[in-house]
């Protein structure tokens, strides 16, 4: 049930990695799907929980190793605990690499032009992505109880946006390119590596916590989300290698808005419990209708 659950949430994932791993070479991409695959399950898919527990309820490591093997309830309630900070981080990120999309006067290819074309302008205001990602930050902490809560969720909103910035920049600084509509910004080498890494962090950080409510083994949810993880590796490498984002157009935009629908679920989660199916859901529709938009717009292109 975990390694379906997060299969079937990573379309998104999958062709939003492929905007970035389609302009790496091959040696990195294979770096992606072999070093990548240990980072996100040893990394995020069990050292990441790991650590949050040992840090909110000030164990030791084998003491967080203990607690999560032999009393996984309590495991469990500790690391939901921490899920408006979880929250906070992970929809910040991927909130900046939605908007650094959209947000961008250099962008000229539409596919919701209405709401697309005014959003490129706001790109001649300077930092818009981050005040809008500042604002959906207090607009979203002001709902919850507790002042301390509240600061906990702001700093936590704070670092992903920081850690956006930095992972953004050091792939300027080491090579990247601006590509048409930013393109999350196509990075090479490491830096584009360690982009790909933050990013399928970003995307994973519900589903770590999501999977508590099908299962409190940490054993079974490893091996869950680890092979779902291996899916999504592999189905970015076939988008890149059977250049399906140029052939079909509208695919990343559809992807990013799914990227952003995750951003403000992840904000609107702290709140308000939404299923894990409604948000794979809303991210297959918006996919879905990016690829019929694209199988239509080529038809119309042979037509004439």
């Amino acid at each position: 049930d975990v390694y379906k659950r997060q299969t079937s949430l990573s379309f998104d994932n999958a062709v939003v990695n492929a905007t970035v791993l389609r302009h790496m070479d091959e040696k990195w991409r294979q770096r992606f799907l072999l070093w990548g695959i240990l980072i996100a399950v040893f990394g995020m898919r069990i050292v990441f929980p790991l650590a949050i527990v040992g840090v909110v309820a000030n164990l030791g490591p084998m003491a967080v190793i203990d607690l999560a093997l032999f009393k996984p309830d309590d495991y469990a309630r500790i690391l939901t605990s921490a899920h408006h900070e979880i929250a906070a981080f992970g929809g910040a990120f991927l909130m900046m690499v939605f908007l650094k999309f959209f947000i961008d006067v250099n962008k000229d290819t539409h596919w919701l032009a209405p709401i697309e074309a005014p959003l490129t302008q706001l790109g001649r205001l300077e930092a818009a992505q981050i005040m809008f990602t500042l604002l959906a930050i207090l607009a979203s902490s002001a709902w919850l109880d507790g002042a301390e809560r509240r600061m906990e969720f702001i700093v936590a909103g704070v670092w992903g946006l920081v850690v956006y910035i930095l992972a953004d920049g050091i792939g300027a600084i080491m090579g990247g390119e601006e590509g048409e509509g930013g393109k999350v910004v196509a990075k090479t080498g490491f830096a584009g590596f360690m982009y790909l890494e933050l990013l399928d962090a970003s995307f994973s950080f519900d589903g770590v916590i999501g999977a508590f409510a099908l299962t409190n083994s940490l054993p079974i949810i490893a091996i869950g989300l680890g092979v779902g993880a291996m899916f999504v590796r592999s189905f970015t490498l076939m988008l890149v290698y059977r250049g399906t984002l140029e052939a079909y157009r509208y695919l990343e935009h559809g992807a990013f808005w799914a990227i952003g629908a995750l951003a403000a679920i992840m904000f609107i989660g702290v709140h308000v419990h939404i299923p894990e199916t409604v948000t794979g859901l809303i991210g297959a529709v918006l996919i879905a209708a990016a690829l019929w938009s694209s199988v239509r717009h080529n038809r119309s292109a042979l037509a004439h």
